[in-house]
């Protein structure tokens, strides 16, 4: 097993790397006790069998720098093979300012071609590869050095069988014609946007039940304070505050230390300091923001006329569509949409693009009752009114 730890080799087999039609990526990072991801490890892989054509990059090696795999990425030549890309690619963005294109992702493709919702990759390694994994070393902490042999060969397994699964996919997406649906999948994981985390709209990610504009403005200004402070110190936003003490701060609104030293949940470190002063004016701001400027709660939801008997017609529809197209129910359409066609709205996702033809052309026949639904055995009759 080859481990780079100089920019020079990975240079060269970067090199070596814009030469292939594609190349599997992978990494291994720790997040339990940063706000940014840290990059412990980067598994690269091109087509062949060689030693060399699978490595394994230390980026925490002294003097080691990345700038010839950030130039790998944007190549636009080579296909860049992921799993589950997400969080991969946040790495890449906040690091090196690159989103790797043109982009392949296998969980999608797997979706795609009928291996159910959200496929993990050791399902895909055992059904096309036909291997298996040895996960023992997949919770250890990938910042220690030496690596052990164990974590080296779990690492490069999830590069050199990534390589069998995505020219398997890719040559099922041509066959079926599918590979524009992956395509847009693969958009929003493309967009710089994903991966920008903006203080302000934090309070957004944080679930109330409370309509009430001044009470949304405090947890407005608590999220955008907690998010800021994250930030800037590197550190989870738990340890600032959790969601629930977050809540009951909104609720409470301490105007003192005292009053934030009743608080039930806030931890102990957050009722002094900086934790605490920064809580204080988060809420003295929170409070006097005018009724206009306050957040307003997403009603959308609740205003829609959801026809109960239609929603379950097309949930029925979707699973139809689901098994004759051998495409995951939930790439196609969720709960909540199919709730939003039945409610008479016009403009979701699955109304677009690949889905709708697919499945939202159909999904609008049976809402016109131009097409109706029939048992047949144990699967469901598509047909024409």
């Amino acid at each position: 097993m080859i481990t780079i730890t100089t920019p020079d080799a990975l240079a060269a087999f970067c090199d070596r790397a814009a030469k292939a039609p594609y190349v599997t990526v992978d990494t291994e990072f720790l997040r339990e006790r940063t706000y940014y991801s840290k990059l412990c490890l980067v598994q690269l892989a091109i087509p062949g069998d060689a030693e060399e054509d699978a490595v394994l990059v230390d980026p925490l090696a002294k003097g080691m720098s990345l700038d010839p795999l950030y130039t790998l990425l944007a190549d636009r030549n080579v296909v860049k093979v992921f799993h589950a890309a997400r969080q991969d690619l946040e790495i890449f963005y906040i690091e090196g300012g690159v989103i790797p294109e043109p982009l392949f992702d296998t969980q999608v493709a797997a979706m795609v071609c009928g291996f159910g919702e959200q496929v993990g990759y050791e399902t895909l390694v055992r059904k096309i590869a036909k291997a298996q994994l040895d996960k023992s070393s997949r919770f250890t902490d990938w910042s220690r050095r030496p690596l052990t042999d164990a974590q080296k060969t779990y690492a490069l397994a999830d590069v050199t069988h990534l390589r069998v699964i995505y020219e398997y996919l890719e040559a099922e997406l041509a066959k079926s014609g599918r590979r524009e649906w992956v395509e847009e999948e693969l958009a929003v994981l493309t967009d710089p946007e994903t991966y920008i985390v903006r203080p302000e709209e934090a309070w957004m990610r944080v679930k109330t039940r409370t309509n009430s504009g001044r009470f949304l403005a405090v947890v407005r200004e608590l999220a955008r304070f907690r998010e800021d402070f994250a930030q800037s110190r590197n550190i989870p936003r738990s340890r600032v505050m959790k969601d629930d003490a977050l809540l009951e701060l909104a609720s409470s609104r301490p105007a003192s230390l005292q009053d934030l030293s009743r608080s039930r949940l806030l931890l102990r470190d957050a009722r002094k300091g900086e934790i605490a002063e920064g809580i204080l004016e988060a809420v003295r701001l929170g409070m006097e923001v005018p009724a206009e400027k306050q957040p307003k709660p997403d009603r959308s939801r609740d205003k829609l006329q959801v026809n109960p008997a239609l929603a379950d017609l097309l949930r029925v529809l979707l699973k139809a569509k689901s098994e004759k197209l051998g495409v995951a129910q939930k790439l196609i359409a969720t709960a909540s949409e199919l709730d939003e066609i039945a409610a008479g709205q016009r403009d979701g996702a699955a109304l677009k693009g690949w889905r709708k033809k697919a499945f939202g052309d159909d999904a609008l026949r049976l809402c016109d009752g131009k097409l109706a639904l029939r048992a047949n055995g144990q699967s469901v009759d598509v047909f024409e009114v």
